[in-house]
This record gives structure tokens, sequence and C-alpha cells, in this order.
């Protein structure tokens, strides 16, 4: 039996060494985000806990509005029109409700030829149901850049950085495109995993998300090698915000995507504080079916309704034609099952020319247009299955979808 002392050092000593963790973490946060940016990471942290699809509910934002004119796709009666069983890679046929039903799956839709063929919603979440996209929000963000260079309020992609954003001259970005940013081939010392010691972590928290980024660096040179990283979307909005002033992106959205769109619902754009800078890489919320209508857009090669919304150019560079020239890859990039990655888009096949946008915890907007097909996936996990099951379930799908 154990002596109370020693019961009692059993008990200390792991906790004093979680308190010294902690606060060698936090001291870490103040001095990447800075005393005013590393309080307020670290107070958000303790309170909220690890990043979920309702955080546009606790933070700073700004809103869209729902469309005067909202666009509906057409719904079928007489039932679904897909499939009850489909293929999942290395593990054969499922039942596709079970498999929506068991994954903790909130939303799940299937446009194909503007026709909702399928709509499944779970959890307690509806048709109008705000959820955080989380990464989706890049391909926002994509879109909103490809808008300022058809709008002449950027020159091109192949403008540089320093040009809206001259303090990062001193730390070697004067080489530094909007396309290195759009393709993660910036070369920036920007890890994006869980390393509570590194940049990511207190940047999903920080009230000084600028403060971060002005003390970006560089690690490679500029488009020699392909990582994924929040930091070069980041960088985008930053850039964006300051060509768009006295704008916001937020507003910015609402004129040139949100609006023309006929999004049925209003949106979020949650903030790193009042007033202060939209989070680009994460933090859009909104509605399966207004996610959809992202996806559409590209579909219809930047057509909307018989109005240009976006160049027929830019949707090609987007997610067609490959972005990216004689980048070294990862090694388990093109092993996950993608082509390349266009700007904030994942290329998934070459031949059929599918796309993805993909967002922490499953957050999916899948384009297929040899098929004419359209599915959204948004969740609180990937639940059961891969990436690559993902995928090859929504493949499936928009092969079978009569």
């Amino acid at each position: 039996m154990l002596s109370r002392k020693r019961a009692t050092w059993l008990l200390v000593v792991p906790v004093a060494i979680i308190v010294l963790a902690c606060t060698a973490v936090f001291a870490r946060w103040f001095i990447v985000a800075g005393p005013s940016g590393g309080y307020n990471a670290v107070q958000r942290f303790i309170r909220y806990g690890s990043t979920t699809i309702d955080d546009f509910k606790h933070y700073p934002s700004r809103h869209l509005s729902a469309s005067v004119s909202p666009y509906r796709f057409l719904e079928l009666p007489g039932g679904w029109h897909v499939p009850e069983v489909v293929e999942v890679k290395a593990d054969g046929p499922r039942n596709l409700e079970d498999l929506l039903s068991t994954s903790v799956t909130i939303a799940f839709l299937i446009i194909k030829d503007d026709t909702i063929r399928f709509e499944r919603y779970y959890n307690g979440h509806t048709a109008t149901s705000l959820s955080q996209y989380f990464s989706v929000s890049k391909s926002f963000t994509s879109a909103l850049i490809g808008a300022a260079i058809d709008d002449g309020i950027i020159s091109s992609v192949d403008q540089s950085v320093v040009d809206f954003v001259p303090e990062l001259k001193g730390h070697g970005f004067d080489h530094v495109t909007i396309r290195h940013l759009l393709t993660m081939t910036s070369g920036i010392d920007y890890v994006e995993d869980d390393n509570p010691f590194g940049l990511h972590v207190p940047f999903n928290y920080t009230s000084d998300i600028e403060r971060m980024m002005l003390n970006f660096h560089m690690h490679v040179e500029p488009g020699t090698e392909w990582q994924y990283k929040s930091g070069d979307t980041a960088l985008l909005s930053l850039m964006l915000s300051r060509a768009l002033v006295p704008r916001t992106i937020t507003a910015y959205a609402q004129q040139r995507i949100w609006a023309p769109l006929g999004m049925e619902q209003s949106g979020v754009w949650s903030l790193d504080r009042d007033d202060g800078l939209e989070k680009a890489w994460c933090c859009l919320a909104g509605t399966a079916r207004d996610l959809a209508k992202l996806g559409r857009l590209y579909l219809m090669r930047g057509e909307w309704e018989g109005k240009r919304i976006l160049s027929a150019d830019w949707i090609e560079h987007s997610v067609r034609s490959g972005a990216i020239d004689n980048a070294i890859w990862p090694p388990n990039f093109r092993a996950a099952g993608f082509w390349s990655y266009g700007y904030s888009w994942w290329l998934l096949s070459e031949d059929e020319g599918d796309y993805l946008a993909q967002g922490k915890d499953g957050q999916f907007l899948y384009v297929n247009p040899t098929r004419r097909t359209i599915i959204v996936r948004l969740g609180r996990s990937t639940g059961n299955l891969r990436l690559s099951q993902w995928v090859s379930v929504f493949r499936y799908l928009s092969s079978q979808t009569t």
C-alpha cells in the first residue's frame, strides 16, 4: 500500500510537469504573438479549447447578408436519385445512409445539373444552419483574388506581395508573388501542424494576426517547394485588405460573390479582433446549399445566370491547368490521390478534371465538371473515413447519380 507521502508526490509531480509545460507554451505564444495577441490567444484557448465548426459563434466577426434575390437549386419530387450502396476505397460497399449517420456528418448534399438529387442533415443540423467551413474558406478567398484582378485592384497573380506589404521587404519576400501564396509555394517558414511551440496553433487564437505575419521569414526560395500552410492564405488576406481600403474583405465578398450568387442565408466571417482582419484561411461560416453555389460558379466557368462573375481564364488556372511548375512535392501528396494543387483548390484527376476544397474535420466541396455534379459534406470530424475514402465516395456518387 502506498504511503500518503508517496501518493502525494505521484499526484504532484505530473501536475507540476503539466503546469510547467503549459507555462512554456503560453510564454512562447506571448513571444510570437506579442503581449496583447498572446494574452488573447491564451485566454481564447483556455475558454474555447480546440477549434470547432462552432467557432464563428465565439469570435469577433463581420456578417454577410442573404441575397434579396436568392438562387435556389431545383428539387426533384419522388425521393432521392442516388444509389443506396456506395463503394468506399479499401472498404468495399457501404450503405450510404449508414455511412453518413455514423461518420459525424452534419450535412450531405448532391447536386447534378442544377438539381438537388440528395440532401440529408444530422445531429440537429438543418438546411439553414451555419457551420464554419474551415480551410474551404481558402477557396472563397481565392475567388476574391480573382475578382480583384478582374476589377483591376490587383494587376495579376505575378504581382509581388511586398507591393502591398512593404514591411516584408527586409525578410526576403521581394520575389514572393500572389501566385506563390495561392499555390502554397511561397517558401515561408510557416509549418502547419499541432506543435504548440510553432506558429500555427497560436495563429488560430491570436487577436493580432498582422503582427505575426510581419514576423514571417523565408525558409526556401519561392516556387521551389510545395507545402500546405495557412500562413500563405493569411498573407493573401492582409494583402487584399490593404488593396481594398476603405472596403473590408467581407464587404467586397458581399458585393462580388455573396449577393451575385444569390446566397439564401447570411454568412459570418470571423476576425482576429473587433474591427480587425478576416481569418481568411479558416473562418467563413455558412450553409451547405450556399457553399454548393461556389462550386456551381466554378463548374459554370465563372458565369452565373448569364452574368460574368469571374473570368474563364481564372477558373481555368485555378482548377484545371495546374498552377505549379517544377515544385518539389511532399512524398505523400500524390500517394493521397491528388494530381496537383491549383489556386487554393486540390486537383484530383487530370483526365476527369474533378477538384476539391477541403477543411478541417471533413468539410468538403467536391466539383466534377465531367459529371456536372457538386457534392458538399460538412461534419464534426471525418468520422472513420480517411480523406482518400471520402474522395472515393464522392467519385462513385458523381458517376452513379441519375
